[in-house]
């Protein structure tokens, strides 16, 4: 029995979980490990932030590059903004990182004098921030004329280890099997799915967004015009990776996810640029082959006017059969958000792995691959495991 959602009780929770849940998306194949744990401890999901920025060593901006565990970039940027007793606007960083995590990253401080506090940030974390479970410290320190803006980072470098695996006995009968995947999946990439935490707990993103689109309130209550910005934001954002990831998953299907279909939107590898050709020809076909450029499905909003054809049919099919998602792309057509493009297929670079076996019956697996930014590891995990615990 399926229970109703607050404040929507026409859609059902079911409804919700079919377009938030990883698992419920196609894969190209199946899932080599049936189920798996993840994160069970900070170690287990390890990012560092490859940031290209020649640092001149002059400026009023001091900039850190900081190892953290078990605390969000938030947090850290709040502390650093009381350690320099500045305003928290005088802090930079280029993107947000896991609190369930160790993770490295560059911060910026405006000071204008160029005094630093009277002890240093490792001090100052030592006496008021690490516990038994959370640390900090400083790995390198410059200063630099400008501040560290948002979306400065082009990729980020993972480490993850998965434990207590099961093989999925219909697919891989021995880790060697795995091997074979993942040798296949640093060939072609997977579908560059959203992860689930782009919806929230319990896909509850898009509940809030259906409810802001047709009743003008979030949990209940009006916006505030300035205060609910970023809320408002990580709304559209919610809807539209939910259209997203339905599409791909119809063109996975479809075996079109990593394939031209007519009428398709090509996104050249590591760039926001995007583009039509009149024919799909053998060059076209081979640069996909190559990776040089990928097929584009839509982040929904008016003019829709760059596909064409089947590609065109597709999309619009998709949205048309599912009603929620019809509620979604009319609520972002009134928000008058522009139509924007992302590839369907994710590049994994200088992908590796390797077995432990500190469990005789249940080896651990450790990846480590290169992601850029705006993407999703877990998008890497779920073409793998059919369940992360």
């Amino acid at each position: 029995m399926t229970s109703a959602t607050p404040l929507l009780p026409e859609i059902t929770s079911d409804q919700i979980k079919q377009l938030t849940r990883s698992q419920c998306l196609a894969q190209p194949l199946p899932a080599p490990i049936l189920s798996a744990c993840f994160k069970q401890s900070p170690e287990d999901f390890q990012v560092d932030e490859l940031l290209e920025v020649g640092l001149s060593g002059e400026g009023e901006h001091l900039w850190l590059l900081i190892k953290k565990t078990a605390m969000n970039t938030s947090f850290v940027a709040d502390q650093l903004a009381k350690w320099a007793k500045i305003p928290s606007r005088d802090v930079g960083y280029s993107g947000l990182k896991d609190r369930h995590a160790v993770t490295t990253q560059w911060f910026s401080l405006r000071l204008p004098k160029g005094k630093l506090p009277d002890i240093s940030f490792d001090e100052f974390a030592k006496a008021h921030l690490t516990t038994a479970t959370e640390s900090i410290e400083v790995r390198q320190q410059t200063w630099h004329s400008k501040k560290l803006n948002r979306g400065t980072h082009k990729a980020n470098r993972f480490v993850i280890r998965l434990t207590d695996i099961e093989l999925n006995p219909k697919v891989a009968a021995a880790p060697a099997t795995v091997d074979e995947i993942l040798t296949l999946i640093s060939k072609e990439g997977v579908p560059n799915y959203f992860g689930e935490q782009r919806f929230g707990r319990q896909g509850n993103n898009i509940v809030s967004a259906l409810e802001w689109f047709e009743k003008g309130t979030i949990n209940g209550r009006p916006p505030h015009p300035k205060k609910s910005r970023d809320a408002q934001s990580l709304l559209l954002s919610s809807a539209r990776s939910a259209i997203f990831n339905q599409i791909v998953s119809a063109r996975v299907q479809l075996g079109g996810w990593n394939t031209a279909i007519d009428g398709d939107v090509f996104n050249l590898d590591g760039s926001g640029s995007v583009f039509c050709v009149e024919q799909i020809d053998q060059e076209i076909h081979q640069r996909l082959a190559s990776g040089d450029i990928h097929p584009t499905a839509p982040l929904w909003g008016i003019k829709n006017d760059k596909v064409s054809e089947a590609a065109k049919a597709l999309e619009d099919k998709v949205v048309s059969q599912d009603a929620v998602l019809q509620r979604l792309a009319q609520g972002l057509e009134k928000k008058q958000l522009k139509t924007m493009r992302r590839a369907t297929r994710l590049a994994v670079s200088d992908f590796s792995w390797s077995w432990t076996t500190e469990q005789a019956d249940k080896p651990s697996l450790v990846l480590q691959f290169t992601l850029p930014t705006g993407t999703f590891a877990t998008s890497v995990l779920s073409a793998l495991v059919t369940h992360l615990k």
